[in-house]
C-alpha cells in the first residue's frame, strides 16, 4: 500500500508537540497507531517504522516526546548520541508523557481518515516503556513494546509507582519483545513483566529472541538481527490486524 507522510503539530494543553504522520494514500478510514521513539529522537529509523505501519493500512503518528527540552532532535547511534539521549530521557515525566499520548489520541480522533476498532501503540527502548505505560493509562487496544527498559523497576522521571505496578489497568492485548542478551534489561525484569501480565489476566505474549541484544529490530544499530526483526514484525502486524482493523 502506498503511503504519504508529513510533519504535523499536536496540541498538548498550551504546547505544540511535533510529530511525524504517515498514512495510506488511498481514500478510506484506517486505525491509528502511535509510534514511540527511542532516546535518539524521531530519526530515520522511527520514520521508516511509521511508514511501514502506514503501508500495512494504518495512520501512524510518531511522537516527539522530547519536545519540551529538545524539539526535533535526532541523535546518532554512537556514544555521544547515547549520552545525550539518556540525559533527555531523564527529563521526561510520566505525567508529561501521558499528556502527550492523550493529546495525540485526541488529535488522531479528529482526523477524517482515522477509524477502526481502537488505537494501537508500539515503541522501542524508552519508547517500548512508553508503549507499555500508555496501555496502562490510555485507551489503547493493542500495544507492542520492543525492548522496553525500566518497566519492572521505574517510571519516566520516577513520577509515580513503577510502570509494572500499573499492569492491572491494562485492557489492551500486549506483545513484549526482548533480546536474550540485552545488556540493559536483565532477564529477571522480563520474567517480572511476564508474571505481572499473567497475574492481571492481560492477553499477552512475551517473546525473548535467543542470542540477540538490545536494539535487534533497528537495522542501523550494531545489535540488528534480521531474522528476529522479521519475526517481530510479523507478530506486530498480526496483533494490529486482530485488534484494530
Amino acid at each position: 500500500m502506498q503511503v504519504v507522510h508529513e510533519r504535523v503539530t499536536v496540541p498538548v494543553g498550551p504546547l505544540s508537540m511535533p510529530a511525524y504522520l504517515a498514512r495510506p494514500t488511498a481514500p478510506g478510514v484506517y486505525p491509528a497507531v502511535l509510534v514511540f521513539m527511542e532516546i535518539f529522537g524521531v530519526n530515520h529509523h522511527i520514520r521508516s517504522v511509521a511508514d511501514r505501519i502506514a503501508a500495512e493500512g494504518y495512520v501512524a503518528l510518531a511522537l516527539d516526546v522530547f519536545h519540551r527540552t529538545a524539539p526535533g532532535i535526532e541523535l546518532k547511534y554512537d556514544a555521544d548520541g547515547l549520552a545525550r539521549g539518556i540525559e533527555l530521557m531523564s527529563k521526561v515525566t510520566t505525567t508529561e508523557a501521558m499528556a502527550d499520548v492523550a493529546g495525540a489520541l485526541a488529535y488522531l480522533a479528529k482526523r477524517p481518515e482515522v477509524g477502526g476498532r481502537g488505537a494501537g501503540a508500539m515503541g522501542f527502548c524508552f519508547g517500548g516503556h512508553l508503549a507499555y505505560l500508555s496501555a496502562c493509562e490510555q485507551p489503547i487496544a493493542a500495544a507492542a513494546s520492543f525492548y522496553g527498559g525500566g518497566i519492572a523497576v521505574g517510571s519516566p522521571g520516577n513520577d509515580g509507582p513503577p510502570t509494572i505496578a500499573r499492569t492491572p489497568k491494562i485492557r489492551a492485548r500486549m506483545l513484549c519483545l526482548f533480546g536474550e542478551n540485552d545488556g540493559y534489561i536483565p532477564k529477571e525484569h522480563v520474567v517480572a513483566i511476564r508474571d505481572a501480565l499473567a497475574a492481571a489476566n492481560v492477553r499477552h505474549e512475551v517473546v525473548v529472541y535467543p542470542q540477540v541484544g538490545h536494539g535487534f529490530f533497528c537495522d542501523e544499530r550494531a545489535d540488528y538481527d534480521a531474522a528476529s526483526a522479521d519475526d517481530a514484525w510479523a507478530r506486530v502486524t498480526a496483533l494490529f490486524r486482530s485488534e484494530l482493523a
